[in-house]
């Protein structure tokens, strides 16, 4: 006890005091981030999911969370990883409509609503699925730069990458895979300096879509999202171009080289 008395001792307890303060403080910041999301906008998920679903698409909810969206006879499958700080579920319109174009599709439940805590959440999950060939990956924002970067690792597994406003900060481009890059004309959110500097990483084959008057919030449900643009075309029209765009690459393979 003699020595938490003395000038050292009360040195060291003064600075293990600020110590523990600091780390609350941090503990305590990193809660109240982590806490703060888009959650989903169940009112306008639920209409678009029953304008733009179908009846024979077999909807399951795996152990981890994962939402599938099984049609039959699936022509390709899709892996999706949601946009930072988003509730995966804002993204089940967009999966209803992929499904209904033929596309098997995995809505990925992210640990706090960030990929970034699981980039390779997919590892393993098209194996699941063998009687399907061809699987694609990727995501919204920050969920579509993650897909990239598992895909980067794992090539093989896939036949090509799907970006709605993101990029890959990964290098792709000699990697043979088919890209489809899709991003709103109005998106105020993707930072387009690095989107265009990191198009090198894609296939110089790459094929990029700009929706006409679109933003960066309606690939999903769940709101306005701050310093976005102002759309001038419905949730659902985006969302149904989006859907066009992916079955071209995945399905109908009109937009394949």
């Amino acid at each position: 006890m003699t020595f938490f008395k003395s000038k050292k001792g009360k040195i060291l307890i003064a600075v293990l005091a600020s110590v523990l303060s600091l780390s609350l403080l941090l503990t305590g910041g990193c809660a109240l981030y982590l806490a703060d999301y888009y959650k989903t906008d169940k009112e306008q998920s639920g209409r678009l999911c029953a304008e733009l679903s179908s009846t024979d698409v077999e909807r399951t909810t795996l152990s981890d969370g994962t939402l599938l969206f099984m049609p039959p006879d699936p022509a390709a499958g899709f892996i999706f990883y949601p946009g930072g700080k988003v509730e995966y579920t804002a993204y089940l319109p967009l999966m209803e409509a992929l499904a209904a174009r033929g596309i098997c599709c995995l809505l990925l439940k992210m640990p706090f609503n960030l990929a970034v805590f699981d980039v390779d959440a997919a590892k393993g999950l098209a194996d699941l699925y063998p009687e399907i060939e061809d699987w694609y990956i990727g995501g919204h924002s920050l969920g579509g730069s993650m897909a990239a970067s598992h895909l980067a690792k794992n090539t093989g597994d896939y036949r090509g990458l799907i970006l709605l406003a993101s990029y890959s900060t990964a290098d792709l481009k000699g990697s043979g895979l088919s890209v489809l890059s899709v991003y709103g004309s109005e998106d105020g959110v993707l930072n387009l300096e690095k989107y265009e500097k990191y198009k090198e990483n894609l296939p110089k084959d790459h094929k990029e879509l700009v929706i006409d008057g679109g933003c960066h919030a309606f690939f999903g449900c769940y709101g306005a999202q701050k310093g976005d643009g102002t759309p001038t075309l419905t949730a659902k029209e985006q969302i149904e171009q989006t859907a066009d765009a992916v079955a071209s690459l995945t399905v109908i393979n009109e937009l394949k080289p």
